[in-house]
């Protein structure tokens, strides 16, 4: 066997290491609140704190694993790694990094319920005041620009209602039928789940639908886009890599690259909608307010005097405080990944673009990834140690229609949009505002929507 064999071998039988290691661990599995809670809480009159503490996770929601022992197995594999593989080894830096990662992971999921949470998390998914790459602007400023925007007039005026006509079990076959047609027949499975927060969820080489949850078309096309083509693809990408095989699961370092890939396919695809776009802004608000000391009911109330229907702001603020302390300050922070990652993801596109590398984006469905990995994952495809993606939606594929459609974007940013519109305004003054007729003008706007 060569240097180079040797080298492939070694690597493919250390990512493999890591990927059963890492098994067990299920993050929101093991901060995940009963379903009952929800309705005991409006019982309550909206006033009353959840009775979660450290004790509750540690008697009712048990790890299901020795956190002591996973953490020693990551450091082992470690100290393999830098045996194994030169020190200087990019791919063995990534790897490395990855189980450094899934130790902290560990030590996040000992915290639960304890103020020691809400630090492990900021160091894994970041603080909603964390400023972007290169960028002045903290996401709490740029989540409040996109509520605002999705807040005008306009935004209610075409967000119409579409009826929620499809029951989990029969919506089951539809969206399994749509995803057939995009992956090879077998590789995804769409199933009906219990004791999930939100209507659907990703995990592995499946979707999970809410058996209590009624979807719209709309609905699906969502999941079809975030749930399917992001999430399951790039773990069916990554799967298929013959010696990066780490890249098919997901440490907390790659949640802000897959969630904001997802929300931008959304919006590429034309499949989003201004309320689901306002939810996920409305999330750092909530993040903030948590994390600067509002507990479960304050943030709740925050949310409904934003405008979020009841059971929205409910979600909302359960997904903030799950695993964290109910009366404020720590907090779980995963949910700033749909802003962070849909702006630091067009911000690579945009930049990819500009240095006359547009061959990177394909890149970013080549697994698990971050942006910073990219780099590195490039050059081991040219030296034929990583495929390339096998799923990847035809916008991405199509590099020609991606340049014109950010092109555009780059070089509209430059127009000042403030006299455009004190232009127009004075020719919309005496319009009287109608909803188009295939937007169903008399039905109400729907706010329940799957919660990806």
């Amino acid at each position: 066997m060569n240097a180079r064999s040797r080298y492939l071998a070694n690597l493919k039988s250390l990512s493999d290491q890591l990927i059963a290691i890492q098994a067990p661990i299920r993050i929101l599995d093991s901060i995940k609140w009963p379903h009952l809670w929800r309705q005991q809480f409006f019982d309550a009159g909206m006033k009353r704190l959840p009775k979660v503490d450290a004790h509750f996770y540690q008697t009712s929601n048990t790890l299901g694993f020795d956190p002591h022992h996973q953490q020693q197995a990551f450091r082992d594999l470690k100290r393999q790694i830098r045996r194994t593989l030169d020190p200087r080894d990019p791919l063995g830096q990534l790897l490395s990094a990855t189980a450094d990662q899934y130790i902290q992971v560990v030590e996040l999921l000992k915290a639960r319920g304890t103020p020691e949470f809400g630090r492990l998390s900021v160091a894994l998914y970041g603080s909603a005041r964390d400023h972007l790459f290169g960028d002045r602007r903290s996401l709490l400023e740029v989540g409040e620009q996109l509520c605002a925007i999705f807040s005008q007039p306009a935004a209610q005026h075409v967000d119409f209602a579409q009826p929620k006509q499809h029951p989990a079990e029969a919506a089951v076959g539809i969206l399994q039928q749509r995803l057939n047609k995009y992956f090879t027949r077998g590789e995804l499975k769409v199933i009906l789940a219990d004791g999930i927060v939100s209507d659907a969820a990703a995990g592995g080489d499946s979707i999970k639908l809410n058996s209590r949850s009624v979807f719209s078309e709309r609905d699906l096309r969502v999941l079809e886009v975030h749930e399917g083509w992001v999430h399951v693809g790039t773990t069916l990408n990554g799967r298929r890599q013959p010696h990066a095989s780490w890249l098919s699961v997901g440490a907390p370092r790659i949640a802000a690259i897959q969630e904001g890939l997802a929300l931008l396919l959304e919006t590429l695809t034309f499949s989003s909608f201004p309320f689901r776009a306002r939810r996920v802004a409305d999330r750092v608000s909530a993040i903030d307010v948590a994390e600067q000391g509002a507990d479960f009911v304050e943030t709740f109330h925050h949310l409904r005097n934003r405008g979020l229907p009841d059971n929205e702001a409910y979600t909302t603020t359960q997904r903030v405080f799950r695993g964290g302390v109910v009366t404020g300050g720590s907090v779980f922070t995963k949910d700033l990944s749909y802003v962070k990652g849909f702006v630091e993801n067009v911000n690579f596109i945009r930049s990819a673009i500009g240095a006359g590398l547009p061959e990177l984006i394909p890149m970013l469905f080549l697994g698990k990834v971050t942006l910073e990995d990219i780099p590195v994952l490039y050059e081991a495809y040219l030296e034929g140690i990583v495929e390339p993606p096998r799923y990847l939606p035809e916008v991405f594929r199509d590099l020609s229609g991606l340049y014109v459609w950010f092109g555009f974007s780059n070089g509209l940013s430059l127009v000042d949009m403030k006299r455009v519109q004190r232009h127009y305004l004075k020719t919309f003054q005496a319009i009287t505002p109608v909803c188009p007729l295939e937007m169903a003008p008399r039905q109400q706007p729907d706010s329940s929507d799957p919660q990806t």
